[in-house]
């Protein structure tokens, strides 16, 4: 499958819901995994605004490239992050979108404020 990365230098990201589990079965639940490494997959919706657009992202990440503190409005840079076009066909209907992923998500802001006051 086709993957093309995404350039995200000149974009702002800013977290628009908290990073959730990926449900891979909504009728069983079961959580979504990396079939290469076995990870956890999650995924972390973001406002990306670039070139006078904004857009809400829905970026599937494994759990160890989150960090912590992932909260609504939060700015975040956006490592390895690559678009995959998909289609399926369900009930004889097609569907196609772009799926996202990204190696981490990773919050801009300072982790320690206490160390800028002095």
């Amino acid at each position: 499958m086709r993957q093309i990365p995404v350039e995200t230098a000149g974009a702002t990201v800013m977290v628009a819901r908290a990073p959730q589990p990926k449900v891979r079965d909504r009728r069983t639940g079961e959580i979504a995994t990396d079939a290469e490494t076995g990870a956890k997959l999650m995924t972390v919706d973001v406002m990306f605004a670039a070139n006078n657009e904004v857009e809400i992202l829905s970026i599937t990440v494994p759990e160890s490239g989150i960090s912590e503190d992932l909260t609504m409005g939060t700015p975040v840079a956006l490592a390895g992050l690559i678009a995959r076009p998909w289609e399926n066909e369900f009930n004889g209907q097609k569907r196609h979108g772009i799926a996202f992923r990204a190696v981490a998500v990773t919050s801009l802001v300072d982790a320690d404020p206490a160390s800028k006051a002095a």
